[in-house]
């Protein structure tokens, strides 16, 4: 019989870095889930993300025991990582604060594809393009 589920938490913590600390600690102490198993799991399986911001939906189940599945990195994140920005623009219309090349779109897309709501990659791409736009980025083809 399958395992009744009492809660599903989602977080974004940084890949390979997690800590016990708000916001993960607080999360799932209030729900009875063991933080430092999670953080050491959760560590070892995000590893290779080095700091990069990621999302996780953690599945809580009625004995405390948890599943959690780790999401592809915000679409911003990745634009700032391609750019090498620190920030979006705040006021993107005319404040341009980077650029990208189709060549790094289409990279981002690509990670991005199975988290996005698009049947294929043009669509995936326009996502992202959209994204990048309201961040004040710029695509150069």
């Amino acid at each position: 019989m399958a395992k009744e589920v009492v809660v599903k938490i989602k977080l974004q913590a940084p890949g390979g870095q997690a800590t016990p600390a708000p916001p993960i600690g607080p999360a799932l102490g209030q729900n009875g889930v063991n933080i430092g198993q999670f953080v050491s799991q959760f560590n070892e399986r995000t590893k290779e993300l080095n700091g990069t911001i990621v999302p996780v939906v953690i599945t809580v189940f009625r004995d405390k025991s948890f599943t959690f599945e780790v999401k592809s990195p915000p679409a911003a994140v990745l634009l700032k990582q391609a750019a090498e920005i620190a920030k979006g623009s705040g006021v993107p219309n005319k404040e341009k604060v980077g650029e990208i090349s189709a060549k790094q779109l289409r990279k981002i897309a690509q990670t991005k594809f199975k988290d996005l709501n698009a049947y294929n990659l043009e669509q995936a791409e326009k996502i992202i393009r959209g994204t990048a736009r309201s961040m004040g980025v710029e695509i150069i083809d």
